[in-house]
């Protein structure tokens, strides 16, 4: 047997498993499959035609000591599939919510903690854990067992490699790997099969030559690529993204 409040709203087509737990306040979208032994806590929104595996607890109250019962939600958008043992806190007063967009793969045992956002079309691998109040943007890819400091943010396009421990801002469209956490060059073979052109993926390379290689102030080298590099919406995006990085971005790599 399963446990299905009354007031929660189940889509049509939406299947869910023996002995998993559905909650008030719950909605769940259309054609959506909840595996056995899946918890789904109060304040808790999924889109449609997701797939919640085994053992997930969604929307639990957060791991902060500061939470004091305050309403607040877990939002997950279509088309996402989060996989065995995946646990994911609802917000505090800060988002009031935790986020986690379309298309998504959160894979066994990741952790996502409050108020933390997720967009869409990324893959976050097995025992992932995220700390609270993270910003993690479109289309990145985090391999397994990567720890991830609160209120850091992860840029659109940017892949972080296995085993990695992420202090500060991971600018968008780079690899970063080794520890501490290094610029590893840019992610080249993910703009390519996401239908980025050559020339785009050249100027992303020439933007963070500037950036890493040619200077070792980020500063005097965000000075140089705005003076020295080619006007494109490439480039503000990045120097945007490292202007407002109060956290500072991980390091260059040498």
């Amino acid at each position: 047997m399963n446990s299905i409040h009354s007031s929660a709203d189940i889509g049509q087509g939406t299947t869910i498993g023996t002995f998993s737990v559905v909650e008030e306040d719950v909605k769940i979208g259309k054609n959506c499959w909840i595996g056995p032994n899946v918890t789904i806590m109060s304040g808790v929104q999924i889109g449609d035609n997701c797939r919640v595996f085994p053992g997930a607890v969604i929307g639990a109250i957060p791991q902060d000591l500061k939470y004091a019962g305050e309403k607040t939600t877990v939002e997950i958008g279509d088309n996402t599939t989060i996989r065995e043992c995946v646990t994911i806190n609802k917000g505090t007063t800060d988002r009031n919510k935790t986020k986690v967009g379309d298309n998504c793969l959160l894979m066994a045992y990741v952790h996502v903690a409050h108020d933390t956002f997720i967009g869409n079309n990324c893959i976050i691998a097995n025992s992932a854990n995220i700390a609270g109040h993270v910003n993690i943007q479109d289309w990145v890819i985090i391999e397994g067992v990567v720890a991830i400091q609160q209120f850091v943010t992860v840029g659109e396009h940017s892949f972080i490699g296995g085993g990695s421990l992420v202090r500060k801002n991971v600018p968008p469209f780079i690899k970063a790997a080794r520890e501490p956490l290094s610029y590893a060059g840019v992610n080249s073979i993910g703009l390519r099969r996401r239908g980025f052109e050559n020339e785009v993926i050249t100027s992303i390379e020439d933007i963070y030559r500037a950036l890493y290689v040619h200077n070792n102030n980020i500063t005097q080298a965000v000075k140089a690529a705005e003076m020295e590099l080619p006007s494109s919406e490439t480039k503000d995006l990045i120097l945007n993204f490292i202007r407002s990085s109060d956290k500072g971005i991980i390091r260059g790599p040498f």
